[in-house]
């Protein structure tokens, strides 16, 4: 078992070095002046340089690529400030810092990952990704849970109804989920239940998790998930729905759903209590492989209702060039998607041996 969590550990870690590496170097060829962005266009030269050596922007693309790895790590080498303390005074750069190790003037540190400062407000990007985050994982959570449910309910009801019309139906509803885009089912959802039918619905066509309200504050609208929830999990409620009906099909043809009949059990004591709880073991393995998933997925549902999360952020920050936001959005999503996989491979090496053996 030690040697399997070694094994993940490992292979996790070198993906988000893999993908810091591309996107450092993808958002570092574009075609972009960060630092005429940041004061405008009637900047002067001087104050131009002044921001590019500030940046570090003026410094060879390789040794700004080792010092974006040594802010991003959360173990950095860091000079030192009193070797007397453990804790270092930093800059606002860093934080506090904490010692491993000493070097002469040099010191091997644990802090926080640094991720820079947007280009357009200046603000710490991890912070704003923070500040998105909570809505970007509620949306998700929301999105997989209507998944679940009504994915294992219309694949149980298809595979009930074998060869009839509502298996044809269901049948139907999930190739369809899986072959629209998400983007274009988010407009048509938005156009049709936030404002041709918003006179019953209730809902709006945009809005995120709290709304200002002029009176109250900040309030909380749970009526605004809805929409973006339901077209998010649009496509995992189709591939549970196929999963949920194969399995219930395979099982109920197994011994031991016979051996059940035969023993004079009611249908749904077979139906409930033997075939489902067998089947499930592929469709909770597709449920926590999705999670990830939609946290990548959300970017374009997040902007087409004005959803405040991870993913609206991401592309605002790509309207205005601001590279830090979207690298750090990167990074942040490819890590979920890491420790996501890295829990689901330690729950199968737990719940099956066969796992650990090989």
């Amino acid at each position: 078992m030690i040697k399997l969590i070694l094994k993940r550990t490992t292979s996790g870690l070198l993906i988000i070095f893999g993908v810091v590496t591309v996107v450092f170097f993808l958002f570092n060829v574009l075609p972009a002046d960060p630092a005429r962005m940041m004061l405008g266009q009637r900047s002067d030269v001087a104050s131009i340089e002044a921001i590019n050596k500030q940046l570090g922007l003026n410094l060879p693309i390789t040794k700004r690529y080792l010092l974006y790895i040594n802010d991003i790590s959360p173990v950095s080498i860091y000079n030192v400030v009193d070797s007397n303390s453990s804790v270092f005074a930093s800059s606002d750069k860093y934080g506090s810092c904490f010692t491993v190790a000493h070097s002469g003037d040099k010191s091997l540190v644990f802090k926080k990952p640094y991720l820079g400062r947007s280009y357009q407000s200046q603000e710490l990007v991890s912070t704003i990704l923070l500040d998105a985050l909570p809505g970007t994982v509620v949306l998700s959570i929301v999105a997989l849970f209507i998944a679940a449910v009504v994915g294992i309910i219309l694949g149980v009801w298809s595979a009930t109804r074998y060869q009839q019309w509502p298996d044809y139906l269901n049948l139907f509803i999930s190739i369809l989920g899986m072959s629209v885009p998400s983007f274009f089912a988010g407009i048509l959802i938005a156009w049709f239940f936030g404002f041709v039918l918003s006179g019953w619905t209730g809902l709006n066509m945009t809005g995120s998790l709290y709304e200002i309200d002029p009176f109250n504050g900040e309030i909380l609208a749970l009526k605004n998930i809805i929409l973006p929830a339901l077209t998010l999990g649009i496509r995992p409620l189709s591939v549970i729905v196929q999963l949920t009906r194969s399995s219930m099909l395979e099982a109920i043809s197994t011994d031991y759903v016979r051996t059940a009949k035969a023993k004079g059990l009611s249908y749904h004591a077979v139906l409930y209590k033997h075939a489902l709880r067998n089947a499930l073991n592929p469709v909770i393995t597709a449920i926590s492989g999705w999670f990830g998933s939609l946290l990548a997925g959300a970017v374009f549902i997040e902007y087409i209702f004005g959803w405040k999360g991870v993913g609206k952020v991401t592309v605002d920050a790509l309207e205005h060039y601001d590279f830090p936001v979207v690298m750090g959005a990167v990074i942040m999503v490819s890590i979920f998607f890491v420790i996501i996989n890295w829990i689901v491979d330690l729950l199968y090496a737990f719940l099956d041996p066969r796992v650990r053996i090989e």
